[in-house]
C-alpha cells in the first residue's frame, strides 16, 4: 500500500482502553467521577491557598501551580477518552492529536520540574531553617516557576515540531487512549532517528536533572537528620516531606512503568498510563490535604465562613 504523507492524514484512530462492549457505562462513570474529583479537588487547593493568607508561603505557591498542572494534564486526555467511551467514536483529527500531544508533554514536564522545585524548598526549610525566608524569597520562587514553564513549553514545542515534519503511512491506528509520542512515531513512514536522538538526549537531561535535584535534596535532608537523630526531628521531617515524597514516588513510579519497563503498548502499559495521567492527578489533593494541618485549617475556616453567611 502506498504511503500517505502527513498532509493527507486527516485523522487518527485511538484504540482506547481494552473495555468489553457491555462495560462502557461502568468505565464511563468511573473515569468521569475520577476526572471531576481531580478538577474539583485541585481547584479547592488553589482556592484555599488563594483565600488563606497563612498559605501564602513558597511551598503552597508551588503547590498551587502543581494543582493547576494536574488539572490541565488530566483535562488533556480524559475528556476525549470519555467521549470515545460514550459514543464509541475513536477518531481524533490530525490537528487535535498534535495539540493533545503538545499539551500532554508540556504539563507532564511541568509536573516534573515543579516536584523538583518543591523538593529544593523542603531541603531549604529543613537544612537551613534560619535562612529560609532569605533564600526562598518571592523573586526566586517566581523565577523558578517561570523557568519551569518556559523549559516545559520549549521541550514540548521541540518534540511537536520534529513530529509534524514526518510522514505517516496508511496505518493510522494509535494503540492507546491518547496521542502519545512513542505511539505516533511507530506510525511514521519517515526516518525518525533524529526524533529518537532528541528524545534520548533532551528527554534524558530534562528527566535526570529534576530527579537529581529531588534525590540530592532528600539525601541531604536524611544526612542532616541522621547526624543528630531524634524522634522529634524525624517526625518533623516526615510531616514536612511525607506528602511530597509520596507524590514523587507515585509520579516517577508510574512514569517508569509507562516509558522504561514496557516493550510494547499493551494492556499493562495502558493501565500504567492511566495511573500516570488520571489517577496520580486525582490523588494529589488527598495526599496534600489529609496529611496537611494547614490545608485542613484553611478548609475549616472556609466552611465556617460559608456557614456564617448563610
Amino acid at each position: 500500500m502506498r504511503p500517505e504523507n502527513q498532509s493527507s492524514v486527516s485523522e487518527f484512530l485511538l484504540l482506547g482502553l481494552p473495555i468489553q462492549p457491555g462495560q462502557q457505562g461502568v468505565f464511563f462513570s468511573l473515569f468521569l467521577g475520577m476526572y471531576l474529583t481531580t478538577v474539583l479537588g485541585n481547584l479547592l487547593i488553589i482556592l484555599l491557598i488563594r483565600l488563606d493568607s497563612r498559605l501564602h508561603t513558597p511551598m503552597y505557591f508551588f503547590l498551587s501551580h502543581l494543582a493547576f498542572s494536574d488539572i490541565s494534564l488530566s483535562s488533556v486526555t480524559v475528556p476525549k477518552m470519555l467521549v470515545n467511551i460514550q459514543n464509541c467514536q475513536q477518531s481524533i483529527s490530525y490537528m487535535g492529536c498534535i495539540f493533545q500531544l503538545y499539551f500532554f508533554m508540556l504539563f507532564g514536564a511541568l509536573d516534573n520540574f515543579l516536584l523538583a522545585v518543591m523538593a529544593y524548598d523542603r531541603y531549604v526549610a529543613i537544612c537551613h531553617p534560619l535562612h529560609y525566608t532569605t533564600i526562598m524569597r518571592e523573586g526566586l520562587c517566581t523565577l523558578m516557576v517561570a523557568g519551569s514553564w518556559m523549559v516545559s513549553c520549549g521541550s514540548a514545542l521541540l518534540h511537536t515540531l520534529l513530529l509534524v515534519r514526518l510522514s505517516f503511512c496508511a496505518d493510522i491506528i494509535i494503540t492507546h487512549f491518547f496521542c502519545d509520542l512513542s505511539a505516533l512515531l511507530k506510525l511514521s513512514c519517515s526516518d525518525i532517528s533524529l526524533n529518537e536522538v532528541v528524545i534520548f538526549i533532551e528527554g534524558g537531561v530534562l528527566l535526570s536533572l529534576p530527579l537529581g535535584i529531588i534525590l540530592g535534596s532528600y539525601i541531604r535532608i536524611g544526612t542532616i537528620i541522621l547526624r543528630v537523630p531524634s524522634t522529634k526531628r524525624l517526625f518533623k521531617a516526615f510531616s514536612t516531606c511525607g506528602s511530597h515524597l509520596f507524590v514523587v514516588s507515585l509520579y516517577y513510579g508510574t512514569l517508569a512503568g509507562v516509558y522504561f519497563f514496557s516493550s510494547s503498548w499493551d494492556s499493562k502499559d495502558i493501565i500504567a498510563s492511566v495511573m500516570y495521567a488520571v489517577v496520580t492527578p486525582m490523588l494529589n489533593p488527598f495526599i496534600y490535604s489529609l496529611r496537611n494541618r494547614d490545608i485542613k485549617q484553611a478548609l475549616e475556616m472556609c466552611v465556617n465562613r460559608v456557614k456564617f453567611f448563610r
